[in-house]
């Protein structure tokens, strides 16, 4: 039953919890805390890469490209649900009494939907860069890949954006969640549900599975080419091309990480029989704490994925490995043309 014989909007379901329980959930100083740190470690790696962006080959401007791209995504996820959630934690405002028609609603559920498959897309989009930069190194333009990039990161915004639409034009619903601080796509057995929740799902799972993919060929092709003996020097790749595997390899395994829990948890559930949701839309207690849980698992991957580029640069790399420092330095796998000798 609902408080006063209201009619709620399509956004809301039954949820028990007293105000207490939300009180001891929903800590104003935790959300506080974890977004200042994610927004500290956006904007460190932000300028670490304003700096290394300076010159350089087209191959590691176009990576940086995606690297931008990436973080600028974490960046404006954390700035724009974080700024909600700890709002809603600090005043513990009743979110059916602030937002009746469900559109600050569909607002949040959409951006949580955008950032959270945007990171997971452009994780694909820079394996696939690196895999025919690394195997196919003449059918890339190297003068236009920064370009490119750009517009391949407008793609992906666009597609996670697009993705993001659709409860809005039919397919699926967005409901406020446990403990009634944030929106998200609604677990429930209606088709449109089970529908989106697979799409969501398998989309950001293929995503994954993709990055491991052709991180694996890539890397695969790097060690042949390093350990070859009949390799020419000219072909041996440099220590940048070692640097922005080690780095992607380091990005796919913290999207896998944090992101895993939360694709399976919704697979399971939308396709869980008997339904996971009964037919007045609530869930169990355990089904609602686990999705809260992995929601927050999930959202590290903001924090994390600035450190893996912090943490794995050349300069840091060298450090704790000064034999990478103090071996001949070695040429691209673009491949040289050979220079025709001149008239003295």
């Amino acid at each position: 039953m609902w408080p006063n014989g209201s009619s709620p909007g399509p956004c809301f379901r039954p949820m028990n919890i007293t105000l207490e329980e939300r009180r001891l959930i929903a800590s104003p100083w935790f959300a506080a805390s974890f977004c200042a740190v994610g927004l500290a470690s956006n904007l460190l790696a932000l300028r670490v890469l304003a700096g290394a962006r300076r010159g350089g080959p087209h191959a590691r401007s176009s990576f940086l490209t995606f690297l931008c791209g990436l973080v600028l995504t974490d960046l404006m996820g954390l700035l724009s649900t974080g700024a909600v959630v700890v709002a809603r934690h600090a005043a513990l405002f009743d979110w059916r009494a602030a937002d009746p028609g469900c559109r600050f609603c569909r607002f949040f559920g959409v951006i949580m939907v955008f950032f959270g498959l945007s990171p997971l897309l452009l994780g694909a989009a820079m394996a696939s860069e690196r895999f025919v930069g690394i195997t196919r190194p003449f059918s890339r333009p190297a003068a236009a890949s920064p370009r490119r990039a750009w517009a391949t990161v407008a793609l992906v915004w666009a597609a996670a954006l697009a993705l993001g639409l659709l409860p809005l034009l039919g397919l699926g619903r967005y409901t406020v969640q446990y403990p009634g601080s944030w929106c998200f796509l609604t677990l429930g057995a209606e088709r449109g549900d089970v529908a989106f929740g697979l799409l969501f799902a398998l989309l950001g799972g293929l995503s994954v599975a993709l990055s491991f993919l052709l991180n694996t060929v890539s890397v695969a092709t790097l060690c042949r080419v390093y350990h070859g003996r009949q390799a020419a020097a000219e072909q041996r790749p440099r220590d940048c091309e070692v640097e922005m595997m080690a780095q992607l390899t380091g990005i796919m395994v913290v999207a896998s990480v944090c992101w895993a829990p939360l694709l399976v948890f919704i697979a399971q559930t939308v396709l869980r029989s008997p339904p996971a949701m009964s037919p007045t839309g609530q869930l169990s207690r355990a089904t609602e704490q686990q999705l809260l849980i992995f929601l927050r698992v999930a959202t590290w991957n903001q924090i994390l994925d600035p450190w893996v580029y912090i943490l794995f640069r050349r300069a840091v790399i060298q450090r704790l490995y000064p034999r990478l420092s103090a071996r001949p330095r070695s040429l691209s796998l673009q491949p040289q043309l050979p220079q025709s000798p001149t008239m003295a």
